[in-house]
């Protein structure tokens, strides 16, 4: 039985965050993993009197892969969408031009029932005053230094690069899109500017929350190698089987605000954590950089510092700005 909490938490997203109307249509695009969840959303419309859809597809191979052509034209002939995936669609081109066709959308790749009791039970009001005023320290900046104490130490430049919106979780004006659950700022860095050793101990997105260390080195941008035990060989087998090479150039840089965001080896909620960062690698020209490709996957970093400019933003995981 569905925990009646969970569905006034559905409702009060699809009504408040997303803006739902009496008449719109709105679609719920889902898979067979991630029924579960769909029902409960689909249950929370009722009572808005929308005219929802609900359209079940293939599970995807990896994050990125793009939908069936249908879907394609369902998601552009809706006013909302869910996208409530297993594998995130955020980052490919049917999203983009649903967005680009004014759809409003919460992507929702790997949403369980337990995330209302965590990220998707944050007050949003609060978590989007934190990104919008991370998103400006991105927008204004160049240089960016991050480095932990488990042996990250990398820089990067986001020069001329502005953070193209907040993911703030309200997506209530045409052609608006983010997580559910939301929370960060982010940005795309210039794609041959990252340099250094990245120290993956945490929530790697196709893999999980990690059990030992998986080191990347990069060089000018591009994932190089790849070192460690059975999960980096993992990694390595997953990029082979994507055989996209672009998939291994740096994306994107952000930065977690939601304080009730948890730990739990999904990088949709484990992102959103208030104080980590979080590298993307491969798909970014539907946020403003310029590197396409088949995938998108993200490298969750604990308690990091981060720099920009030689500003102190984070320090061991703790704001040294008022981000309230």
């Amino acid at each position: 039985m569905i925990d009646t909490a969970y569905i006034k938490t559905a409702h009060k997203l699809l009504k408040e965050n997303l803006g739902v109307r009496p008449g719109e249509k709105l679609s719920i695009i889902t898979d067979a993993q991630m029924l579960e969840t769909a029902e409960i959303f689909q249950i929370a419309s009722s009572p808005l009197d929308s005219k929802m859809v609900l359209a079940v597809i293939p599970t995807a191979r990896h994050r990125g892969q793009e939908p069936p052509e249908q879907i394609v034209e369902l998601m552009k002939s809706s006013d909302v969408a869910l996208l409530l995936t297993k594998f995130s669609i955020s980052h490919t081109i049917a999203r983009l031009r649903a967005t680009e066709a004014g759809v409003r959308m919460a992507s929702m790749g790997n949403v369980t029932p337990d995330m209302f009791e965590g990220a998707l039970s944050a007050d949003f009001w609060k978590v989007a005053r934190r990104a919008e005023t991370i998103s400006r320290y991105l927008s204004g900046g160049s240089r960016v230094r991050i480095k932990t104490t488990t042996g990250t130490d990398l820089t990067l430049s986001i020069a001329g690069r502005k953070a193209p919106f907040p993911d703030t979780g309200f997506y209530i004006e045409r052609g608006q899109w983010g997580n559910l659950p939301a929370g960060e700022a982010f940005i795309a860095p210039l794609e041959d500017s990252l340099n250094g050793v990245l120290v993956a101990d945490s929530t790697i997105a196709p893999l999980g929350m990690v059990k030992e260390p998986v080191i990347l080195h990069i060089d000018s941008g591009r994932i190089e190698q790849i070192v460690g035990g059975r999960e980096a060989i993992a990694l390595r087998s997953f990029f082979d089987e994507v055989g996209d090479p672009n998939a291994l150039v740096i994306a994107e840089l952000g930065i977690g605000t939601n304080d009730r965001a948890r730990l739990t080896g999904k990088i949709i909620e484990d992102e959103k954590k208030l104080g980590t960062l979080h590298l993307g690698f491969g798909m970014n020209i539907d946020f403003g950089g310029k590197n396409e490709s088949k995938t998108h996957n993200d490298f969750l970093v604990l308690n990091p510092t981060l720099e920009i400019d030689g500003k102190t933003l984070l320090e061991s995981g703790v704001f040294q700005i008022d981000i309230e």
